[in-house]
């Protein structure tokens, strides 16, 4: 039988949701837990791969079992896990579900604090020079012009293709901080943190905004801005199908 896991994390401690040969991931984690409480050796795949220091306010991943899975295993996680890690849901799919292959969309949020705050600065790129906000969702509109988007991809990266259909870029104030949401069929490696940083250009006057169509169109990483630190970045919704269900 097979199962989803809706968790969440706090990246900060972790090398990215991936399993790496010499550092802490939170699939490591999960699957140490699992293992210890199912008493057998599992192994889980998740919905994506998220940089180290990056959160996840949800994230999906599939294990198969034989054994009857309840609400009472979401209690013995949380209770198994550490802090930074918080399991919420479980629940039976189909056979053939899968995290990753059968998601529609992933929304990703880049958090801007525009002013020191002591609470929030591990989980905000603190960035006071003031921004030109309207120029940047004038931007955002350029995106959803375009589905090639290799220049804001991380060199030397293992794909196919580095075509991306974005639905959805938009940036907005709440309180002192400024939110960059975007949501997509499937993002590059290290795409948001790259885009958020040419975005901040052209908040900046760096760069104007006509001048995205250059840099989409070059397919060249250098064309583009600077990669945002990763604390901002969180992992905020992932969408299925109803098919998936069993």
């Amino acid at each position: 039988m097979r199962y989803f896991i809706e968790l969440s994390y706090n990246g900060k401690a972790y090398h990215g949701w991936q399993i790496q040969p010499n550092a802490i991931s939170v699939q490591e984690i999960l699957e140490n837990a699992l293992s210890t409480l199912l008493q057998s050796n599992m192994s889980i795949m998740g919905a994506g791969r998220t940089d180290a220091g990056v959160h996840a306010s949800q994230m999906f991943a599939h294990f198969d079992s034989n054994h009857s899975i309840d609400d009472n295993l979401v209690f013995k996680l949380n209770s198994f896990l550490p802090d930074d890690i918080a399991i919420h849901t479980i629940f039976q799919v189909n056979d053939e579900a899968h995290t990753r292959f059968d998601a529609l969309s992933r929304t990703y949020m880049y958090r801007i604090s525009q002013k020191k705050n002591v609470f929030t600065s591990d989980f905000a790129y603190t960035f006071q020079n003031h921004l030109d906000v309207k120029a940047m969702n004038m931007a955002c509109d350029i995106l959803l012009d375009y589905n090639d988007f290799q220049c804001f991809s991380k060199v030397h990266t293992d794909v196919k293709t580095y075509h991306c259909n974005i639905m959805y870029a938009q940036w907005d104030y709440k309180e002192d901080q400024l939110m960059f949401t975007i949501k997509a069929d499937r993002f590059l490696r290290n795409m948001v943190r790259a885009i958020v940083g040419t975005m901040i250009n052209i908040g900046l006057g760096k760069m104007k905004v006509e001048d995205l169509h250059n840099v989409i169109k070059s397919k060249d990483r250098s064309e583009a801005g600077f990669s945002v630190p990763a604390h901002g970045l969180y992992l905020t919704k992932i969408e299925y199908p109803t098919t998936i269900n069993s």
